[in-house]
């Protein structure tokens, strides 16, 4: 892949003085091969395809994390480029270096401290690392939420997530997060099963006869290495399936969106909905019809923000 002749700026995005962003972005074949000024950090959230960053071509898939630094060139493709049944769907957090300076003060780790430092002088190249526990996806699900729909407090609860979000990073690329291999494949499976067939009646139960193991490891499985219960998972999986698909099918009832991630009782959709992102299926699509595309954005789609 040629060299870029594209650089995004981060004057664009960044708005009272926050010095952060995220955004969530279907990839396509619209934006080139491109550099920022800014650093990124960026969550492959569903989907395969390929990154190309400098002169290196690299599958991808869910669960991968990309650090890309300033100057860098790389943009992410999907699998194909016609219409997909799977499409590469990510998550970018944009942040400036001038934002770890304002965190230092808030670090009393040494190792973690002298990480960001290495970050904030450019001192790291890129690199990447497997969500094994999803964590990571769940701070990205949070930071994502607070930047679109906005709360009291909404600057400083980034800034925390934002925190917790590098120093899992850091865990993660030190081997601090580890279980045993056998284990861990076998239980990205069942993760991979239900996030596959979220709209299927899936139970604790089934999983529990088709993975051959017992109901009660698995639900220990669940709380060890993704925080919820295996109840609590299944619902965020499908709320958030279901908050793409309110954007994506403006005028489908949402008693439709619901049934087409597993729900067929409206009022507990809607009342788990409200639970896990703070507002109503119709209020959500309200608020994203809102949003007007006003440039590019770095995941390869059109960036909307909050003015």
């Amino acid at each position: 892949m040629h060299s870029a002749n594209h650089t995004l700026k981060g004057e664009y995005f960044f708005q009272n003085n926050l010095q952060l962003y995220v955004n969530r972005a279907t990839e396509n074949y619209d934006l080139p091969l491109h550099t920022h000024d800014f650093m990124e950090l960026t969550f492959v959230a569903e989907g395969k395809g390929f990154h190309y960053i400098g002169q290196q071509a690299q599958q991808t898939g869910k669960g991968q994390l990309y650090y890309i630094p300033v100057g860098v060139s790389h943009v992410f493709r999907p699998s194909s480029p016609g219409p997909l049944r799977e499409p590469l769907v990510v998550y970018n957090c944009l942040f400036k270096p001038e934002l770890l300076d304002s965190l230092a003060a808030l670090i009393p780790d040494p190792p973690i401290a002298s990480y960001l430092e290495q970050i904030r002088n450019h001192q790291l190249p890129a690199f990447s690392v497997t969500d094994l526990n999803g964590s990571i996806e769940s701070l990205f699900l949070a930071l994502h939420r607070e930047v679109h729909l906005p709360q009291t407090g909404a600057g400083s609860y980034l800034l925390t997530l934002f925190i917790q979000l590098l120093i899992s990073i850091y865990r993660l690329r030190h081997d601090e997060v580890q279980f045993p291999l056998n284990k861990q494949t076998q239980f990205l499976q069942i993760l991979n099963y239900v996030n596959q067939e979220y709209a299927q009646e899936i139970t604790l139960k089934r999983l529990s006869r088709s993975f051959d193991w017992s109901e009660r490891h698995l639900q220990r499985l669940f709380k060890a290495h993704t925080g919820q219960t295996f109840h609590h998972y299944l619902q965020n999986v499908r709320i958030q399936k279901s908050c793409l698909l309110l954007v994506q099918q403006p005028k489908a009832p949402v008693q439709l969106i619901a049934e087409q991630v597993g729900y067929h009782d409206p009022k507990t959709f809607n009342l788990v909905f409200k639970r896990i992102i703070g507002t109503t299926p119709g209020s959500y699509r309200q608020a994203s019809g809102r949003k007007h595309p006003e440039g590019p954005e770095p995941g390869g789609t059109t960036l909307t923000r909050n003015d």
